[in-house]
């Protein structure tokens, strides 16, 4: 299912930096991930829909471009991030 209002409150909630926080990287990267693995899942069933596979690769490559990002700005942000979202080696 994608996001629903209260499932993208409550991944704010769990990735924001401030009380306030909305559009920090990490809360960007923790929705896109979120996203993209719903698509995956989708693209188990629907083989040939190739439109939402560009829409996944696009957001594939936002959230790379954020995350090295986060790992220029701040190495110990960026390293919690990937352990709790579970992305990466």
């Amino acid at each position: 299912m994608p996001l629903t209002g209260e499932s993208r409150t409550k991944l704010i909630g769990e990735y924001r930096v401030h009380p306030k926080d909305t559009g920090s990287p990490e809360v960007q990267i923790a929705l896109l991930s979120e996203r993209i693995n719903y698509l995956t899942e989708h693209f188990r069933v629907h083989r040939k829909d190739h439109s939402s596979r560009r829409g996944l690769l696009i957001m594939v490559g936002k959230r790379k471009r954020l995350l090295n990002y986060l790992r220029g700005q701040d190495p110990e942000r960026y390293q919690r991030v990937i352990e709790k979202l579970g992305i990466r080696k």
